[in-house]
């Protein structure tokens, strides 16, 4: 027997309520729902003919660079308002909750960050770095105690030592009055082996910081949930 419209478009209320994702929420906690009913619960309502669930496992269907909740991440508030049912508001929502997760995980590794620690210092930005689709370069500038004055981006693109200045690096790092920097770089492809290009800055960031007195500390490259540390690869010298 073939199923009506309105039988296979069905709503909230033809789900057990036991089983609706908010009552499911208060009854069993957050870490019982898919990833389908946790969106449902902060988009609460649907579209025309589509409940919030629904709306919910289409968004995590959809095909981009990635599927699930990490293509919320990527998709832009525009793209997102380009799927049927949802608008501005829900759109403003997905994207918030994206940033949320990121500084949640951000927030759980600052207790352990340490700015002589690259494995800490990696833990602490790979949420920030590693979804992002072209590469970002961020200086990191050190008080006398290896405590952070602040971090900013110097570079978006293709981290190249023909394309960055050290006088750009330093002049920031004198600004703020930095006694040793450190640099840190994503690598879109997810893999973190520094590339000659990679190594070329950080030698040339290395010499000039001799010169006037701020010591590079380290550079990191952080791929998909790995990283490198040059430093501890031994890889300062020219070769």
């Amino acid at each position: 027997m073939n199923e009506t419209k309105e039988q296979k478009s069905c709503t909230m209320k033809c789900i057990p309520k036991e089983e609706r994702p908010y009552e499911k929420c208060l009854a069993r906690g957050a870490a019982s729902l898919s990833d389908a009913e946790l969106l449902a619960v902060i988009l609460r309502t649907g579209s025309r003919g589509e409940s919030a669930l629904e709306l919910s496992r289409k968004i995590l269907s959809l095909q981009g660079r990635e599927k699930g909740l990490l293509g919320i991440y990527h998709m832009s508030i525009s793209d997102l308002m380009g799927i049927k049912g949802l608008g501005k508001v829900k759109a403003v929502q997905l994207k918030c909750l994206a940033e949320l997760s990121v500084r949640i995980a951000k927030a759980q590794a600052s207790p352990s960050l340490s700015f002589t620690n690259p494995e800490t210092i990696a833990a602490y930005y790979m949420e920030e770095l590693r979804h992002l689709e072209q590469e970002v370069l961020l200086l990191l500038m050190l008080n006398s105690k290896s405590r952070l004055i602040r971090d900013m981006v110097i570079s978006i693109g293709t981290v190249r030592a023909a394309l960055i200045s050290p006088r750009e690096i330093f002049i920031q790092a004198l600004r703020h009055q930095a006694v040793s920097v450190i640099l840190l770089h994503n690598h879109p492809s997810g893999v973190p082996e520094p590339s000659r290009e990679d190594l070329q800055l950080t030698r040339r960031v290395r010499q000039a910081g001799t010169l006037i007195g701020v010591e590079l500390l380290d550079h990191i490259i952080i791929g998909d949930r790995q990283a490198v540390s040059l430093r501890e690869l031994g890889l300062w010298d020219e070769p």
